[in-house]
């Protein structure tokens, strides 16, 4: 039992792992003595976090855009050489939004929102089937975890018209993958996050009181934590988690209790 919830010594991809929820994972792992690599489309934030996350164990950044084929590309190069071919972890985590009136919702911010929350996390796994198959067993699965959100089982669309069904698409690719792969031994799950502190919960607390107010609007009266969404990917990652697949985890404090 002592070594059921380990991620020690796992080699982790968490895109979009400079801020936000992204992030709060990538700290869960390196604490949890995993090899972790993040990735990022800024090089200030990559250099930054790789600081950050190396004073706590072991971590690498690489400025890459998840979102296109040559940033999809580099992040496998980089993997091939740096992490020996090998990747037990993948956190599919880098998205993005967009809010405007419906009249004023533009064709092109639909297409960035669906490219890179639906359509990079399919070609980024099937980039890096070759590594994440490399360690796969039966006993000891390979995992991809999708960061999707509770916006993509609720019909709320805060005039974030295309977030909402990219993560209802990323929901059921998750399902699609999940079942095509489990015959290379790689698990796929998904977590589903309400409320967190991140850059795209930003226009909802500008301030101290809106946050509060914010918080209140969550059953549990609390915003999400690191320690809430690490510690559920590092279940899913470990020993624990390994006759999972195929789930759609909602981590929302409650809230599609009340939707």
């Amino acid at each position: 039992m002592q070594d059921l919830f380990s991620v020690k010594d796992k080699t982790v991809l968490v895109t979009g792992g400079t801020s936000g929820i992204g992030a709060m994972i990538a700290e869960a792992f390196v604490r949890g003595g995993a090899r972790v690599f993040v990735s990022s489309r800024k090089k200030d934030a990559c250099e930054a976090t790789q600081q950050a996350l190396s004073a706590l164990g072991w971590c690498r950044a690489l400025p890459a855009d998840a979102g296109t084929a040559e940033g999809r590309a580099a992040l496998k190069a980089w993997l091939e050489q740096e992490a020996g071919g090998a990747l037990d972890v993948l956190v599919n985590n880098a998205g993005t939004t967009w809010g405007a009136p419906m009249e004023a919702y533009t064709e092109d911010a639909w297409d960035r929102v669906t490219a890179l929350n639906l359509k990079a996390p399919f070609f980024l796994v099937r980039e890096l089937l070759p590594l994440l198959g490399k360690r796969a067993t039966a006993e000891s699965p390979s995992r991809v975890i999708n960061i999707t959100s509770i916006a993509g089982q609720q019909p709320a669309s805060l005039m974030a018209y295309a977030y909402g069904p990219s993560k209802a698409g990323l929901n059921h690719l998750t399902r699609v993958l999940a079942n095509e792969l489990l015959a290379k031994n790689i698990t796929v799950n998904a977590i589903a996050p309400g409320f967190f502190p991140s850059k795209m919960t930003a226009y909802l607390r500008k301030t101290e009181e809106a946050e509060r107010a914010l918080a209140q609007t969550v059953p549990m009266k609390r915003l999400g934590s690191m320690e809430d969404v690490g510690g559920l990917a590092i279940y899913l990652s470990s020993r624990a988690g390994a006759y999972m697949t195929g789930n759609i985890i909602p981590l929302d404090g409650g809230m599609l209790l009340r939707s």
